[in-house]
């Protein structure tokens, strides 16, 4: 089999259905993501282990197979099309066969668009600063972060790096010189390639993840020293996030991570694709902005009360979690039912309405 094509007509099936992600797994039929729903390909024939080894062989070289069968897992990423569709994947084994699961890197878009709130783009124009948009997994974290990328780049001659596991977006200069390195390919890991930067006359960093203590430590120490670091995490909502990355240190470092949160940190901005009405998803949204309440909060242990500085400060900009989805409600986007689903804090929201 031509598996090149083979995976070519996938991607275009995934293409032509709105799709988001493509499953693939010895035993069974091809299946891909559609609004959040997964559907499975009933027309196409069951994988077996000669059809994952050759559609795998189409996305990584020998030498990475041979580290992917060391460790179990591996990420790419791939172009098609001449560029015009960007892909990235994860292969991996269950029960010694392996899967693999691909997903569609969305064109570039603007704030409108991606229905954004617009004060996004605020946070794209500072100099220097901490960052954060986070949320589960397949929430458009990382399209949120390109879209503020391709903002800086059209607006500022500015030096971006990206240290990424694998590269997403492929970024075309405009303003900017945009250098984009990914993780065992360009460089052995996020600290090195963050310790890298600081010699390398960076004005934007942007870490595809925050996996660890060290390369929390020294993404916020870049943001204390004149670069503006935009990264995300697999957090719920803006307290969690601030107490995930001081759990991730040990007792001792406690307070001065705390220290050089509360001085460093721009904003948390936390998403959820919610399933519309009239088909597809929107987001629906939450917004931290460090003022100085936040910032005496973080520093003397008090995250509990952060969700609280979020309801009360609409008038600073912040925006609440459970308010942005009375508002898609009220306008129609999304039904009732779904935005009590897709609430943190259900009680809460219905006492709002």
């Amino acid at each position: 089999m031509d598996y090149k094509n083979f995976v070519h007509g996938l991607i275009q099936n995934l293409i032509d259905q709105d799709g988001s992600d493509l499953h693939l797994g010895v035993g069974r039929k091809p299946a891909i993501r559609i609004n959040g729903q997964l559907v499975f390909l009933v027309n196409s024939n069951v994988m077996t282990d000669a059809d994952m080894l050759g559609i795998l062989g189409t996305f990584i070289n020998p030498e990475r197979y041979k580290k992917f069968v060391e460790t179990k897992s591996s990420d790419f990423s791939a172009n098609l099309n001449d560029g015009k569709v960007q892909l990235r994947g994860n292969a991996f084994f269950q029960r010694g066969m392996i899967c693999i699961a691909i997903r569609l890197v969305p064109k570039p878009k603007s704030f409108e668009e991606l229905n954004l709130p617009l004060i996004l783009k605020d946070f794209s124009r500072k100099k220097q600063g901490f960052f954060l948009v986070v949320g589960p997994v397949g929430q458009g974290k990382s399209t949120t972060l390109s879209t503020m990328i391709n903002m800086i780049n059209a607006e500022t001659a500015a030096h971006i790096i990206t240290i990424e596991d694998p590269i997403e977006f492929i970024y075309q200069p405009e303003r900017s010189i945009i250098d984009q390195r990914e993780i065992g390919v360009d460089t052995e890991d996020f600290v090195g390639a963050l310790k890298a930067a600081f010699r390398e006359d960076a004005n934007v960093l942007l870490i595809g993840e925050m996996r660890d203590a060290d390369t929390i430590s020294a993404a916020v120490t870049a943001a204390e020293t004149g670069h503006l670091v935009l990264s995300t995490l697999h957090t719920n909502n803006a307290s969690q996030t601030i107490d995930r990355i001081i759990d991730s240190f040990s007792a001792s470092q406690q307070g001065q991570i705390r220290l050089q949160l509360a001085s460093s940190l721009l904003g948390i901005f936390s998403q959820r694709l919610i399933p519309r009405i009239s088909g597809g998803r929107i987001p629906a949204y939450e917004l931290l902005i460090n003022n100085k309440a936040v910032a005496n909060l973080i520093r003397e242990k008090r995250t509990h009360e952060i969700d609280t500085v979020i309801e009360t400060s609409s008038h600073e900009g912040m925006i609440d979690m459970n308010r942005s989805l009375i508002d898609l409600v009220q306008r129609g986007e999304i039904s009732l039912d779904i935005a009590y689903e897709y609430s943190i804090n259900p009680k809460a929201l219905e006492q709002m309405f």
